[in-house]
Order: structure tokens, then sequence, then C-alpha cells
């Protein structure tokens, strides 16, 4: 029995090299169209998921960054 696949998807570079991958192995048919939809489904999931952490960390340093200066004042 063959192992699991698995594809990194917990950094946009991640997601980038199983895009690459993933398109190299329909254009050599070693995928088929709807299994590679579903993957390329997954990482735009899980991009997105991504982006949402990395504006959530932002608004967290800024809001503190906020506060600082105003217990300053």
């Amino acid at each position: 029995m063959p192992g699991k696949k698995r594809l990194r998807l917990s950094s946009s570079r991640d997601i980038r090299q199983s895009l690459n991958r993933i398109a190299n192995m329909l254009l050599n048919d070693e995928l088929d169209p709807k299994t590679a939809n579903a993957i390329m489904y997954a990482c735009s999931i899980s991009l997105n998921a991504i982006r949402v952490d990395e504006q959530q960390t932002k608004l967290d340093e800024l809001e503190r960054l906020v506060e600082e200066v105003r217990n300053k004042q």
C-alpha cells in the first residue's frame, strides 16, 4: 500500500509550490482535472485563511500601538 500524499498548505509559499506541482502533474497526465480542481480549491481556501490571519496580526499590532500612544498622553 503506497504512502499517503501530502501537500503543505501552511504558508503562501507552500501554497504556491503546491499549485506549481499540481499544474505540472495535470499537464503530465499524472492527475485528473477533477482532483486537480478540488486541490486548487483547497489551496484557495487555505490562502484566504492565511491572509485573514496576517491581517488580524497586523490589526492587533496597530491596536496595541494606538493603546500605547493613548496611555502616554
